[in-house]
């Protein structure tokens, strides 16, 4: 039997170079890939993860350390190596990656109080499966139209030869793509198969939490951060158990411990928020196409504006008609140059139509608060933050100057501290704006104003209970930013306005048409799925912009094939992939020597490498970046690597954090 366990110590030290070797006493003996261990390591007592067994050690066995404790929950075995992949694609730590997997509520607080050895019985990692069917579906599946039908065929296909192939469903807006995931999630169930469900926030996607537990009842579990800590726990442990067969959640859920997964899924996959912000930055689609392929498992990833790398990767499925069979709704582009107001009178007709006749309408301003900057009349002076190089916010509510990336707040100014003039200008307009002249124009009891943002949303369950709101009421207006535009479904919804549509076209960032277009077409589609019908306005200072025309005709096709001959050109992401490093520090010469030494240090002979270039202050740290555009991503990530290993460890940059995003958004 194996006597040797090499663990991974978690630890957040990134110049640790694991697995270490530990010997295995007879009361560890049930030890296997994937028990939690509390080792000795050093002076202090850590929790490790086991990621493979040997016979032997190069170390001499007295020389080696025992566990002190398994506990009795463990990690699935497949869940480690994806962990390990994870580390290595995303250039993070083992350590960090073998975190995503774990227990919901394990930590160092479950460390033992004592140093004395003692071993749970491990619950077995990959023991065969009865796969349990429990409770029963509690409702009819419906008909399925005829496109619903042909785009279904080949997924069930490929679920039940068990073999690992990529889909992309590219369908419309309302053309019933959920319920192609059911029947696919049906044709797993039916073989002992699970399935795993993204969706890019629960919160904001409560239908189709509740289409998946109407079909399936109690085989759903739902993961998410906003569960409370027991409630997690417990969905996770029926899923280990094989209790559910089916998990519903957002990008974390790509983790989940289901048994024998036989369908992952990937709703609205356009989404940017299925990459992760901290470290390792992965990208769940990336790790759902690795996890379906590892498992032999059918990937499908759906949406109405998805990604010019899907659409060349994948298998095409196509849904090209709403389910009803009424048309898109017609949009009317607006143009806004000269326009003196945030609601051009066009759009303002329309909205007092919509009152007049008890509708409702969806409005999207993709930018939060009062007024984006406030400055100065006499002297220009304005009012920026202190910890980042950005300028503050004005948000009405709390009377406040605020910065969106560090959350620094100071009242709003009585007057110029530079020059003391009292004439202070509000500049741009935001969702609090908006909804003030809404209310004033519009508002009353009878046709109420509906504000979603991460302002008015901040409390756990704010967002659905919102929306939930708004679907109830019999007339009104839903007035947001992005996240009114994710995957609802209220067919009632008469009227779409798009307001200031092309502020994503002013970032610097390859992906501002994608993004462009994907925001006029997803908030397009919510609108004129009743048998009223409906329309889209888009008011905009670049009407001629091609992702914006063609959003207006609703042409995904036209805009992705031309996007991708774009990138082809500029050699972008899905012909290169990108790697981002970044270095900051409290000195600004510090950030800057960093990244020469980045630079000198990175050897990739087909690879582009761009910079230095200074980012923008953040949270009173100065930072500069380098990029590297690989032709070939392992020979890229091998050389950010290598570098990363050549200057962090060095005493000269003792002070910069450096940070690795592979694939950045």
């Amino acid at each position: 039997m194996p006597a040797i366990a090499k663990v991974e110590p978690l630890t957040t030290a990134r110049a640790l170079r694991g697995p270490f070797d530990y010997r295995l006493p007879e009361p560890f003996r049930d030890v296997d890939v994937g028990s939690l261990l509390v080792i000795p390591f050093g002076r202090r007592r850590v929790l490790g993860v086991v990621v493979a067994l040997a016979g032997e050690s190069d170390i001499a066995p007295e020389r080696l350390a025992a566990p002190l404790e398994a506990l009795e929950l463990g990690v699935p075995a497949e869940l480690v190596r994806l962990a390990g992949w994870v580390a290595d694609q995303y250039c993070s730590t083992a350590a960090r990656a073998l975190s995503l997997v774990l227990p919901p509520g394990t930590g160092l607080r479950q460390l033992p109080a004592t140093g004395r050895p003692r071993a749970r019985r491990a619950r077995p990692a990959a023991s065969p499966v009865r796969t349990p069917v429990v409770g029963r579906a509690t409702r009819q599946a419906p008909r399925l139209t005829a496109e619903q039908r042909a785009a279904l065929e080949p997924v069930v296909a490929a679920v039940a030869e068990e073999r690992p192939e990529a889909f992309l469903l590219h369908g419309v807006t309302a053309s019933g793509k959920t319920e192609v995931y059911l029947g696919a999630a049906a044709a797993a169930l039916e073989r002992g198969r699970s399935a795993i469900v993204l969706v890019p926030e629960i919160g904001l996607t409560p239908q189709v939490v509740a289409r998946f537990q109407a079909r399936f009842g109690p085989r759903v579990a739902v993961l998410h951060s906003r569960l409370a800590g027991g409630e997690r726990h417990d969905e996770w442990l029926r899923l280990r158990r094989g209790e559910a067969q089916i998990c519903v959640g957002p990008r974390s859920a790509v983790f989940a411990p289901v048994r024998r997964l036989g369908l992952l899924v990937v709703d609205e996959e356009h989404d940017p928020s299925y990459k992760h912000e901290g470290d390792p930055r992965y990208d769940a689609r990336r790790v759902a196409a690795r996890r379906a392929s590892d498992a032999e498992a059918v990937l499908m990833c759906g949406s109405a504006t998805p990604r010019p790398e899907s659409y060349r990767s994948l298998r095409r499925l196509r849904l090209s008609r709403r389910v009803d069979g009424r048309p898109l709704p017609p949009v009317e582009v607006v143009d806004m140059r000269g326009a003196a107001h945030s609601l051009h009178p066009r759009t303002r007709g329309a909205l007092e139509a919509v009152r007049r006749e008890r509708q409702k309408a969806i409005v999207l301003l993709n930018r939060r608060g009062w007024s984006n900057f406030v400055s100065c009349r006499a002297c220009g002076h304005m009012w920026g933050c202190p910890e980042c190089d950005v300028a503050l916010i004005l948000h009405r509510r709390g009377e406040a100057l605020a910065c969106h990336h560090c959350g620094h707040r100071e009242p709003v100014p009585r007057g110029c501290p530079a020059c003391g003039s009292l004439s202070v200008a509000r500049h741009g307009a935001g969702t609090e704006r908006v909804e003030r002249e809404l209310l004033d124009a519009l508002g009353g009891e009878e046709f109420p104003i509906f504000r979603l943002d991460s302002d008015s949303a901040s409390a756990r369950g704010a967002a659905a209970e919102l929306l939930a709101r708004f679907d109830a009421a019999p007339a009104g207006v839903l007035l947001g930013t992005q996240m009114v535009a994710k995957g609802h479904d209220f067919p009632d919804v008469t009227l779409g306005a798009v307001l200031d549509a092309d502020s994503t076209l002013r970032f610097p960032d390859f992906r501002a048409e994608e993004r462009t277009f994907a925001l006029i077409a997803q908030l397009a589609g919510r609108a004129g799925r009743g048998p009223r019908g409906g329309h889209v306005l888009v008011q905009t200072l670049s009407p001629d912009t091609p992702a914006i025309a063609l959003a207006a005709r609703h042409d995904a096709d036209g805009f992705l094939v031309a996007e991708l001959e774009r990138r082809a050109v500029l050699r972008y992401p899905p012909f290169a992939d990108l790697i981002r490093i970044v270095c900051s520090s409290v000195e600004l010469a510090a950030a800057e020597r960093a990244a020469a030494a980045m630079r000198a240090a990175i050897h990739a002979p087909r690879a582009s490498v761009l910079g230095p270039a200074p980012l923008f202050r953040l949270r009173g740290r100065h930072r500069s970046q380098v990029v590297v555009k690989a032709p070939e991503r392992q020979e890229g990530l091998s050389a950010v690597r290598d570098a990363l290993d050549t200057v962090v460890g060095t005493r000269t940059h003792r002070r910069v954090a450096f940070s690795v995003d592979v694939d950045p958004q």
